[in-house]
């Protein structure tokens, strides 16, 4: 059974910094390209950032390139988005899921909040 659970959301002033983490589980977790997923309030689901397999290749969406980076831990089964220079239109429920887009298994996702 596939498991992701994801962590490190909370409340950030404009311009801060967060690290989330996601630990897979129920998988073969280096096999799989990953991603990041959000929802903001009253909004679609927004894909994020891809990383493949091995670590090497990464994409994000234009609205947090520069600001945002994807990274795994092989060995621990779990995927990270280190973010910074946050801004209140980042403010959403952010899930990890199980693919190179928005539609593969996700977790219980984790809330971010950008606010002064």
């Amino acid at each position: 059974e596939v498991q992701l659970v994801e962590s490190g959301g909370g409340l950030v002033q404009p311009g801060g910094s967060l690290r989330l983490s996601c630990a897979a589980s129920g998988f073969t977790f280096s096999t799989y390209a990953m991603s990041w997923v959000r929802q903001a309030p009253g909004k679609g689901l927004e894909w994020v950032s891809f990383i493949n397999g091995g670590g090497g290749d990464t994409d994000y969406a234009d609205s947090v390139k520069g600001r945002f980076a994807i990274s795994r831990d092989n060995a621990k089964n779990t995927l990270y988005l280190q973010m910074n220079s946050l801004k209140p239109e980042d403010t959403a429920v952010y899930y990890c899921a199980r693919g190179p887009t928005k539609y593969g298994p996700r977790g219980q996702g984790t809330q971010v909040t950008v606010s002064s």
